[in-house]
């Protein structure tokens, strides 16, 4: 499965920053640098909150 946008080869958390940060029912997904520049967020800062959510037992990332 690749990226809506770009065609990358998506990871389990780029499948589960789709569901966080756009739409927890999603059915088509997108890789992180996707999601980043559609939210206006740099992909450090998006690597940071997926690490938060880890910490916090966030099951939609590995």
């Amino acid at each position: 499965m690749g990226c809506t946008i770009c065609g990358r080869e998506l990871s389990f958390n780029d499948i589960g920053a789709t569901k966080k940060f756009i739409n927890r029912g999603a059915t088509t997904f997108f890789c992180k640098k996707c999601i980043a520049k559609r939210l206006d967020m740099s992909e450090e800062f998006m690597e940071q909150k997926i690490a938060f959510f880890k910490q916090q037992g966030c099951t939609l990332f590995s």
